[in-house]
């Protein structure tokens, strides 16, 4: 009887998945990561099945998989693909911390002076308001019709959101943090620095996460639209060539890396919830 006892005491004493929000959330983040996967591959084989198109056109996941993996030109066929996926990465990575950065930083300038905020703010949801695939050539105009144009755009479509949640999230500290700071005398930047900027710091993750697709599609229009590498200019290089394989493939390759990227932000985002907003973890 003993050993029971003290086999359950021990039991008893192990920490419990249940008792960490974290792992539960990463594990749930996991999940919808593959139910995602699943319902996009579920709908693609219906689409298949029931939408009538010229079988030129049309191509089921089997035939992409064969046009990656088992013919014989599979090998140039992954790296046409996978060459034009690393430029587009490449460019999706700069514009999107670039664009974040500038959220975090224009976020902070609107705070610290509120005429600057009542001045810019209303330019700012004009632009935003204008059609991307209207000012991606203007961009280019501006920029030329390079990967800097690419990353411009990508760097805007972050901009926006990021812009709007970091805001949010600089305007929820706490007030008795506030006034304790002004009450020691601190500064507006002080107060930014020492308590609103931290308490941001989930809005950021947020905007990160709202991002991802918007920054992708923006990397992909400036492609098409600006140069001849990369993912967007593949998608308009391939029908020329009647390669509708090639063309679902990339599909294919965009959305799971989207959602891989999607993932990979909302894992990274668990810490700093559990470290700065432990109820929106247990919430989430």
């Amino acid at each position: 009887m003993s050993t029971v006892a003290n086999r359950l005491q021990k039991e008893a004493g192990k920490p419990r998945i249940t008792q960490y929000p974290s792992v539960q959330r990463i594990g749930r983040i996991l999940w919808l990561l593959i139910v995602g996967a699943v319902s996009t591959l579920a709908l693609w084989l219906l689409f298949v099945k029931f939408v009538h198109m010229d079988a030129l056109v049309k191509k089921s996941p089997m035939q992409v998989w064969d046009y990656l993996f088992t013919v014989k030109k599979a090998p140039a066929n992954r790296s046409a693909l996978f060459g034009a996926l690393r430029t587009t990465m490449g460019n999706l990575l700069i514009g999107y911390v670039v664009g974040l950065a500038a959220g975090v930083i224009v976020s902070s300038i609107f705070l610290l002076s509120p005429a600057i905020r009542r001045t810019f703010l209303p330019f700012a949801l004009l632009l935003r308001s204008v059609p991307l695939i209207v000012m991606t050539p203007i961009i280019g105009l501006i920029f030329g019709y390079t990967f800097t144009s690419v990353r411009v755009v990508t760097a805007i479509v972050t901009f926006f959101p990021s812009l709007v949640n970091i805001t949010l999230g600089l305007e929820s500290a706490p007030k008795q943090a506030s006034d304790l700071i002004a009450a020691y005398g601190g500064s507006q930047r002080t107060m930014l620095f020492k308590v609103r900027l931290p308490y941001a710091v989930p809005a950021l993750f947020a905007a990160m996460r709202i991002a991802v697709p918007g920054a992708m599609v923006g990397a992909l229009l400036g492609e098409w639209l600006l140069t001849s590498k990369g993912i967007g200019h593949y998608l308009v290089e391939r029908p020329a060539k009647f390669d509708y394989t090639g063309v679902w493939a990339a599909v294919a390759v965009i959305a799971v890396v989207t959602l891989v990227l999607y993932a990979i932000v909302g894992v990274l985002e668990t810490p700093v919830l559990a470290r700065f907003d432990p109820e929106r973890l247990k919430e989430n």
